[in-house]
C-alpha cells in the first residue's frame, strides 16, 4: 500500500518544479492527480507519462472559473477529492518598492495570493459536500516568515498565504479538513534559475551556488518539498492543521557557525578595567 493509495488530489501549478514532483510522489505512492497549470501543454506531457493516473487540466489559477473546472475535475475523472496542493506562482515583481507599478503589484498579488485563496475555496466546496474531511496545502515561502528574502509582492503574498491556512484551517476543522502552509527555503528549479541566473536551464549551477550556503551543505530538491506535502496530505499528518511547516535546511533560521567558537571552554563577563 503506497502512502496516498486511493486518494486523489488536484495540484495547481504541477508540470513543472516543486508540483511536478509533487504530482509523480503522490501517483507513486497510489494516488491520482489533477495537473493544473498555466501551460496546458507541459500539464498534458506531465499527465501522460503518468498515464491513467492523472489528468491535464489548463488553469490559470487568477481566474475563479478555470480553478473551479480544475477542482470539479477531480470529481467528474476520479470519483471524489481527498487533498489539494496550491502551489501555482510566479516570482512576480522585482525591485526597489518605490518604483513598483501597481499593475505589477497587483498581478503578483493575483496569483500567488487570489490563486492561492480560490484553490482553498473550491477545494473547501468539494470537501465539505463530500463529509469526509481532507487536506490542503498552499504553497508559501521563507520569505512568509522572515523579511529580505524576497521581493516586496512576493514577501506580503506570501506572508497572505500563512495567514490564509491558519484562518481556513480555524473554520474547516470542524469539518475533518486540515489547512497547512509549507514554506520551501531556495530550492534550485527552473525559476530559481531565471531569477538567480538569467537562465531557466541553469539549474545544475544554481543547485551549486545555493549548497555552498546552505548550513546543511546541500541545496534542497523539489523531491524534498514533495515529501513534506505528501506528509501534509496523508495520514502522517492527520493532527496537523493551521501550520506553516519550514523545509528549508536551516536557510532562514541559522548562518552555519563552524568553529567560531574555538576550543571548549567557560566564558565569564568582566566588568571594564
Amino acid at each position: 500500500m503506497g502512502r496516498y493509495e486511493g486518494r486523489v488530489a488536484v495540484v495547481t501549478g504541477g508540470a513543472s518544479g516543486l508540483g511536478e514532483a509533487t504530482a509523480r510522489l503522490l501517483v507513486r505512492e497510489g494516488g491520482r492527480v489533477v495537473v493544473a497549470d498555466l501551460h496546458g501543454d507541459r500539464a498534458e506531457h506531465v499527465a501522460t507519462s503518468l498515464g491513467g493516473a492523472a489528468v491535464a487540466v489548463a488553469c490559470d489559477v487568477a481566474d475563479e472559473t478555470q480553478v473551479a473546472e480544475a477542482v470539479d475535475t477531480a470529481v467528474f475523472r476520479y470519483g471524489r477529492l481527498d487533498g489539494c496542493f496550491a502551489n501555482a506562482g510566479i516570482v512576480g515583481v522585482v525591485g526597489p518598492i518605490a518604483e513598483t507599478p501597481m499593475e505589477a503589484w497587483d498581478r503578483t498579488m493575483a496569483v500567488l495570493l487570489r490563486g492561492a485563496f480560490l484553490t482553498v475555496k473550491h477545494a473547501a466546496r468539494v470537501l465539505q459536500a463530500q463529509g469526509e474531511g481532507g487536506a490542503i496545502v498552499c504553497t508559501s515561502s521563507i520569505a512568509g516568515i522572515r523579511g529580505g528574502l524576497g521581493p516586496h509582492a512576493y514577501t506580503v503574498a506570501k506572508t497572505g498565504v500563512i495567514g490564509l491556512a491558519r484562518s481556513a484551517a480555524a473554520e474547516l476543522a470542524r469539518h475533518g479538513i486540515r489547512v497547512n502552509a509549507l514554506c520551501p527555503g531556495s530550492i534550485p528549479t527552473s525559476m530559481t534559475a531565471h531569477v538567480m541566473a538569467g537562465d531557466p536551464e541553469a539549474v545544475g549551477t544554481v543547485e551549486r551556488a545555493l549548497g555552498g550556503r546552505m548550513p546543511l551543505g546541500r541545496a534542497g530538491a523539489p523531491d524534498d518539498i514533495a515529501e513534506a506535502v505528501l506528509y501534509l496530505l496523508a495520514d502522517s499528518g492527520r493532527h496537523v492543521t493551521g501550520q506553516a511547516h519550514v523545509v528549508d535546511g536551516g536557510e532562514a533560521t541559522f548562518t552555519p557557525m563552524g568553529d567560531v567558537w574555538g576550543t571548549t571552554r567557560i566564558v565569564e563577563a568582566r566588568p571594564p578595567s
